[in-house]
């Protein structure tokens, strides 16, 4: 019996606007699309992880559910920095590109220091630093 491995190899985002979206990520926030990108997805190497950008209603149907889901879907994607201060420019940065600041950074109760934006869409992005968070 096949036994699923301890990775996630691909985060695909349901967007509203995929031209509004692939400007944000891409001038934005600085992301390099993947050779494999074109007018129907946007594909992102972050790492080990690869983040896709997908008309939202074809997402949905791609997977068989309603395209209606809207508000906190019940996660956040994370990205680590190293200092306190790369936390404040990304927040500003993040900001200026077009995402809405829903928690300015600060102390958090888990130990280390973040601040949360979202992007176009809605989704949900901390930004965060920590002695135990690896930004690698």
């Amino acid at each position: 019996m096949p036994v699923m491995e301890s990775r996630l190899s691909m985060l695909s985002l349901g967007v509203k606007d995929l031209e509004v979206s692939r400007t944000f990520y891409s001038a934005g926030l600085g992301f390099i699309e993947r050779q494999q990108t074109n007018e129907f997805i946007v594909f992102y190497n972050l790492g080990a992880l690869t983040l896709s950008l997908y008309p939202r209603q074809q997402l949905a149907a791609d997977v068989q559910a309603s395209a209606d889901g809207e508000g906190f879907q019940g996660f956040t994607l994370s990205h680590n920095m190293r200092t306190e201060q790369e936390v404040d420019e990304l927040l500003s940065a993040a900001v200026v590109a077009g995402a809405r600041l829903i928690k300015p950074a600060c102390r958090a109760d888990w130990g280390g220091y973040s601040g949360c934006f979202s992007d176009p869409d809605g989704f949900l992005w901390e930004v965060a630093t920590g002695s135990f968070l690896d930004p690698d």
